[in-house]
């Protein structure tokens, strides 16, 4: 059982991912923090579960909710922003970090980012593919004004390597494209 000082300890450090934002924003017009996408990603794979029976839906979710933890050091850079040395360091600052936590969870998180680096498992597999949908479904809600010109193709390429794996999600990154061109043609009226 973990100590309550530890625990209290860990939770400071992950409550500032909900004052980490992220590049997009809500339908409010806020930016998102890191914290909600790792809720609502969470989330998703709670809802899906069923489509993907002979998976661990249990560790698909944890893998969620503690993704991007490493943003916690070192705050949140966009995708098509973020080079090998950025992910390197939120990556050597997350292991650091996890390092000091006492075991089991030590051995937990551990194990499961080697796995999620690994992207070797349908878990892992699942998780990354589920991770750049939520991204695009929530940009798809923010107010296209708030898009960057590169964002146009992004939206609709964004992910799709990372779903070829499952024909369901397949079918669900082909509706959030059509949410993504109905979006565009929208604004094109305007």
């Amino acid at each position: 059982m973990m100590e309550p000082k530890t625990l209290l300890s860990i939770l400071h450090q992950a409550e500032k991912l909900k004052c980490v934002t992220r590049h997009c924003d809500t339908t409010t017009g806020r930016r998102e923090s890191v914290a909600e996408h790792s809720w609502r990603l969470a989330l998703m794979a709670l809802l899906v579960g069923d489509a993907f029976p002979q998976l661990n839906m249990d560790k698909v979710i944890r893998m969620c909710l503690i993704h991007d933890l490493g943003e916690s050091f070192t705050g949140d850079i966009p995708a098509f922003d973020k080079h090998p040395d950025h992910r390197m360091l939120e990556q050597q600052r997350l292991h650091e970090w996890i390092k000091t936590f006492p075991e089991p969870a030590k051995t937990q998180f551990g194990r499961l980012l080697d796995e999620m680096n690994a992207m070797e498992t349908d878990e892992a597999r699942l998780y990354k593919a589920l991770d750049n949908l939520e991204a695009v479904i929530q940009h798809n809600e923010s107010d296209i004004s708030t898009w960057l010109p590169l964002e146009y193709d992004l939206q609709l390429t964004y992910g799709a390597d990372k779903v070829v794996f499952s024909p369901y999600l397949q079918e669900l990154k082909a509706e959030i494209d059509c949410v993504t061109r109905r979006k565009i043609a929208e604004e094109g009226k305007r």
